[in-house]
């Protein structure tokens, strides 16, 4: 994959040599709703990130399948992380979509997300969240796919604008 992000945040010094799988997880523990889900960041840097959920009965619906919004909040959590590698730590989601293809049941949510192209302005990302069950192994329950935005102009600025 040429002119990928992997390959140009080798090439430009990384910022995700700034950012580290440690100060990634510190930054997710920052949000009371990621504790709240007890999330964790089990891969960070060179335009991925990966994110983990135990599975418990108070993240599921009625049904018994891992509840949509939790799926979101994964989805949308391991965008903005793998971002973070290309544009650094200050951004935000510009906006995503999901599509679920199956129920989520199993032990563990995993969503791994890699960045597709970035630019000064944004990055595209798109995400496979997996389910993993009791022998260990994974299915895929949903796919993702986001733009994320530095909070003030293009990346590496000087933090105006």
């Amino acid at each position: 994959m040429a002119g990928t992000v992997r390959e140009s945040a080798v090439r430009e010094g990384a910022v995700s040599a700034v950012l580290d799988l440690a100060s990634a997880q510190k930054a997710l523990d920052a949000q009371p709703f990621s504790r709240l889900v007890q999330a964790r960041i089990t891969e960070f840097g060179h335009g991925a990130a990966t994110l983990e959920i135990d599975i418990r009965e108070e993240l599921l619906q009625q049904h018994g399948f891992v509840h949509g919004g939790v799926l979101s909040y994964a989805a949308d959590n391991t965008l903005t992380f793998a971002a973070a590698t290309a544009l650094g730590p200050a951004i935000v989601t510009g906006g995503f979509s999901i599509q679920y293809l199956r129920p989520a049941v199993g032990r563990t949510l995993r969503a791994r997300a890699e960045v597709v192209q970035a630019g000064r302005r944004q990055a595209v990302c798109r995400c496979d969240l997996t389910v993993i069950g009791a022998e260990g192994e994974e299915s895929v329950c949903a796919v993702a796919q986001g733009t994320v935005l530095p909070l003030n102009g293009p990346a590496g600025g000087n933090g105006e604008g």
